[in-house]
């Protein structure tokens, strides 16, 4: 598999009964949430930067209800949309000035051709983050929830996903390593991801609790 893969229902396919066979929690999991839905998704590479932008360092249900008030002022959610709507307007639909700042910036770069997501598809996973980690206000985990939903790489794990963090600890333990029990889920860490998101999403929803910032948000 090389490192600029993309997932597609029977790579998923794979990667299921891979994770089934590497690991048990994995298999409970698959056996509880049935297929995982991470393929199939159309390329919208400017929608996903951007919603991952607006998901950082909030709730999976707050970074919902924000891109809907965005998208709704934004239709299509758009770069030349961010780029003609006033920052007062998005800040009045809950976005931080920080966050307005770093979206209206990606826009202009993107409407002046100064970054080119598509060009993206074919680059390998690490150079992907070095290239979207030098523009301001875009992080690692940004860069890796752009990489598992926009480019639909199949083995990324991001350490500073706090769902993921919390998904592990309630499946493996308080004292879990992510790291190490990630081993097990090579090359599929994105589908076992999007497993441990769903289960975090669908525990909280159990308890009537605010599921934590994850992946599930984009």
């Amino acid at each position: 598999m090389s490192d600029a893969s993309r997932l597609t229902p029977d790579l998923i396919h794979e990667a299921v009964c891979f994770l089934n066979r590497s690991c048990p929690v994995m298999s409970e999991l698959v056996t509880l949430h049935g297929p995982c839905s991470l393929p199939g998704r159309a390329f919208h590479p400017f929608q996903t930067l951007a919603t991952s932008i607006i998901s950082q360092q909030l709730s999976a249900r707050a970074a919902t209800t924000i891109e809907c008030r965005v998208r709704t002022v934004i239709p299509g959610l758009t770069p030349e949309g961010l780029s003609t709507v006033s920052p007062e307007v998005l800040r009045a639909a809950g976005l931080s000035t920080a966050k307005v700042r770093y979206l209206k910036d990606i826009a202009h770069r993107v409407n002046e051709g100064r970054l080119e997501l598509n060009g993206l598809l074919e680059v390998k996973d690490d150079d992907v983050i070095t290239k979207l980690t030098e523009i301001p206000g875009i992080g690692r985990w940004t860069a890796e929830m752009f990489l598992i939903f926009g480019l639909s790489r199949p083995d990324i794990l991001s350490l500073g996903d706090a769902g993921l963090q919390r998904a592990a600890r309630i499946l493996f333990g308080a004292d879990v390593e992510l790291e190490r029990i990630a081993e097990a889920w090579k090359p599929y860490r994105s589908v076992a991801s999007w497993y441990l998101w769903k289960h975090l999403d669908s525990a909280s929803k159990s308890c009537n609790q605010p599921p934590a910032a994850s992946g599930l948000s984009r």
